[in-house]
């Protein structure tokens, strides 16, 4: 019997431990800066025609890197006039739930997407190039060395979005 009490007692401990670190990380990551947003990164925007370069982690794209770069990613490209498309990309950003834009000018956004549950903070950067039609991005994950391709398909995911009709 008393086997059977202290086995009820330490399942009912590790039951209220784990619901404690599941509110935990529901409170703290549910959070406007969630324990895992880690801090904004300084030297965000663009200096010298460029964005801020990558760091030897993983977890950055960028298109304003050489192309055989391992964080190189094409810039968002299009037709007509650039005040147009300007208005399609930063109307795609405010669209996203998990965005929160930061710096919004008529040619530079900056937003912060943080992810469900955990609340990890990625920073994205817009550019628009006039001068090659295009829109140069930076997507990068503030924690961590590796973001599991999070930052590549981010930036797919809105030029799928930004290219549709």
């Amino acid at each position: 019997m008393k086997k059977i009490l202290k086995n009820t007692v330490l399942v009912l401990l590790a039951l209220l431990l784990l619901a404690a670190c599941a509110v935990g990380i529901e409170y703290f990551g549910g959070q406007p800066m969630g324990l895992f947003s880690g801090s904004r990164p300084t030297g965000l925007g663009i200096t010298d025609g460029k964005f801020k370069p990558p760091s030897w982690k993983p977890n950055t794209v960028s298109s304003m890197v050489a192309k055989d770069d391992s964080h190189y990613i094409e810039p968002l490209k299009f037709d007509g006039a650039p005040d147009v498309a300007w208005k399609k990309l930063t109307a795609l950003i405010h669209a996203n739930k998990r965005a929160k834009v930061i710096i919004g000018s008529p040619d530079y956004l900056y937003a912060e997407y943080k992810s469900a549950g955990m609340g990890f903070v990625d920073d994205v950067e817009f550019a628009l190039d006039m001068r090659n039609s295009a829109i140069q991005v930076r997507s990068s994950a503030r924690l961590g060395v590796r973001d599991f391709g999070v930052n590549r398909k981010r930036v797919e995911t809105i030029r799928e979005a930004f290219n549709a009709k």
